[in-house]
């Protein structure tokens, strides 16, 4: 936890030093400083809605493929082993 402290001392000086450096303005450099981890805050929030969506989608493609369904690659025949020529019908 004091490393987590800590770091987050160092953000709001590195961010109020950034946009004094910029702006030259105090009053700017603060709000920026103190408004951006609020909208950050937001931001990672949906982030991680939009993350997990995307890791369960991606679960259930495994899990079809693994299950034999419709992952198979295009063309491959059902119990047909990848990297096997298709074979017609004699």
């Amino acid at each position: 936890m004091a490393k987590t402290l800590a770091f987050g001392g160092v953000h709001v000086v590195t961010a109020f030093s950034v946009t004094y450096l910029i702006t030259g303005s105090v009053a700017m450099s603060g709000a920026v400083t103190f408004i951006e981890p609020i909208v950050n805050t937001v931001v990672h929030y949906f982030f991680d809605r939009a993350w997990e969506k995307r890791q369960r989608a991606k679960a259930l493609r495994d899990q079809g493929r693994a299950a034999g369904g419709y992952g198979q690659a295009a063309g491959q025949l059902a119990g047909q082993s990848a990297g096997q020529p298709a074979t017609s019908p004699a």
